[in-house]
């Protein structure tokens, strides 16, 4: 789902026009609000520089590698990594052999064994099972990751907005991750598979042992009987942990998968856009809660929101130029400010100037909340949800043109 571009002008004061000295001013204030720096050091060390010595220092040698690599702890939109899977493998032990004795508990043995010999080969087939499925799931999140860094790459260097070859590539790394989802659907099914074959373990060792009961037996019987308990008892560990493996499997490429049709909607926006976003605003990490039993700070602390003049905007987009490309330093804004608290909720207010008749302010005042819907619809598209904005409108003579001012609550 794309989301159209709002044709109206702006002016991100926490971010955009460095040129402007009033925009300036206030983007240094609310970085330094967000990053708890002193605005005053980072004026001086702009101002430095004058009359120093330059010291020239030479290359190293990896900047003479015609091709470099990217490290463990480098942080790029097209560095990706595909979700890890289990290595192992579940290969139970064959059946011992044994000879009939001719009695009646003697064939029963014979019976029992063969129940065995099903039970192993049913494990031995859910573990050729889950390596085949581990394959697909490394080849699709293979596909999935390289065309998803192919984009990102276009998107990094520069591309058009909406870019019909990104678009195509971006039909494709959805197509892979419904495959990454179907991998998880069956990862389920096995696990239903193997949970059944936990069940007939349980069934035969009962028969087994119930066995020992029975009259006319001969030693013979009773110590094949014990070979036989031994082993369905073997066998219940690579069952229990191919069950283990299964869930975890099943949790991680599950998470996984989910977090990255979020991050799709927001390659979408970056891709309607022709501008580099990053992962999902919804993938960001959660705040820590309280302990269990423990007031929250709702209840423990009930305190009116501040008035607008004493909160300071994280984001003021004017709306005074035919079109604006606000959707990037927006991103950027919200991501720091989600960095720092996590659990933030966002205002936007659409202020308009209260100048002029009536008729003027009404006509200003609704366009306003246009780009103020236009905004959120951003933001959302980003990964943001919904009940964490809201939404309110007001008037202001301090004010030339209609502005989107946004607050961290």
């Amino acid at each position: 789902m794309f989301i159209r571009r709002s044709h109206v002008g702006a002016a991100i004061a926490a971010l955009l026009l460095s040129g402007c000295s009033s925009i300036g001013n206030t983007a240094d204030s609310v970085w330094s609000s967000l990053s708890g720096e002193d605005s005053s050091s980072s004026s001086s060390a702009k101002a430095s520089g004058g009359g120093g010595t330059v010291e020239a220092i030479p290359p190293s040698q990896s900047e003479f590698n015609p091709q470099p690599t990217l490290g463990a702890g480098t942080s790029t939109a097209t560095q990706v990594a595909t979700p890890a899977i289990g290595p192992s493998t579940f290969a139970p032990t064959p059946v011992a052999p044994g000879s009939p004795t001719g009695t009646i508990v003697g064939a029963k043995v014979q019976s029992l064994r063969g129940d065995v010999q099903r039970l192993q080969a049913s494990i031995s087939q859910q573990n050729g099972a889950l390596q085949q499925l581990r394959q697909s799931m490394a080849q699709n999140a293979g596909n999935y990751f390289s065309l998803v860094g192919s984009i990102n790459s276009r998107l990094q260097v520069g591309t058009t907005p909406g870019n019909p070859e990104l678009l195509a590539q971006w039909n494709q790394a959805q197509g892979a991750l419904d495959r990454m989802n179907d991998d998880v659907a069956r990862l389920n099914s096995l696990a239903n598979q193997v949970a059944q074959d936990s069940s007939l373990a349980s069934y035969i060792l009962q028969s087994i042992r119930a066995a020992y009961g029975l009259q006319g037996a001969v030693e013979e019987d009773h110590r094949q009987l014990r070979e036989l308990e031994a082993e369905v008892q073997r066998s219940q560990v690579p069952i229990d942990t191919l069950l283990n493996a299964l869930s975890d499997d099943i949790q991680r490429q599950g998470t996984y998968v989910a977090n990255e049709r979020s991050n799709m909607v927001t390659l979408s926006l970056a891709i309607q856009n022709g501008q580099l976003y990053g992962p999902s605003l919804a993938s960001r990490g959660f705040a820590s809660a309280p302990p269990m039993g423990a007031p929250s700070p709702a209840a423990t602390r009930e305190r009116p929101v501040p008035a607008l003049a004493e909160r300071r905007p994280l984001v003021i987009i004017r709306f005074d130029q035919p079109k604006v490309d606000y959707e990037q330093a927006l991103y950027t804004a919200v991501r720091r400010a989600l960095d720092r608290r996590p659990d933030a909720n966002f205002d936007l207010v659409a202020v308009a100037p209260n100048a002029g008749s009536p008729a003027q302010v009404a006509l200003h005042s609704d366009a306003s909340k246009r780009n103020a819907e236009s905004v959120m619809r951003s933001l959302t598209g980003m990964g943001l949800p919904a009940d964490r904005i809201t939404l309110s409108a007001t008037t202001s003579a301090s004010v030339q043109a209609n502005e989107v001012q946004i607050y961290v609550r």
